[in-house]
């Protein structure tokens, strides 16, 4: 059984920071990517950050070089560094892998979410 746990999130400034960490356990053969989705109310779910194994990296249009994405490969454990926050980031935060099962098969996985929240 694949599990997600994001943790980093709270109440926060305009102009403060965040990180959010998310990590990965269970049984499976291989990470192929992970990524932080967020959905604010009322709005559907969208890519903040997204970061493969290889080491592409793509991020949401409204990021603007404000968040970066990291990972520790040994822990299994995505990051997410969120500078320069504005009113309108705030959401839930939801941390997604998609990682190979076993050999010939992947799957995407996701995290319970975590509640970011900027506001002054």
């Amino acid at each position: 059984q694949v599990q997600l746990v994001e943790s980093g999130g709270g109440l926060v400034q305009p102009g403060g920071s965040l990180r959010l960490s998310c990590v990965v356990s269970g049984r499976f053969f291989r990470i192929n990517a992970m990524a932080w989705y967020r959905q604010a109310p009322g709005n559907q779910r969208e890519l903040v950050a997204r970061l493969t194994t290889g080491g592409s990296t793509n991020y949401g249009d409204f990021v603007k070089g404000r968040f970066t994405i990291s990972r520790d490969s040994a822990k299994n454990t995505v990051y997410l560094q969120m500078n320069s926050l504005k009113p309108e980031d705030t959401a839930v935060y939801v941390c997604n892998t998609n990682l190979k099962e076993t050999l010939l098969r992947s799957s995407d996985f996701w995290g319970q979410g975590t509640q970011v929240s900027v506001s002054s």
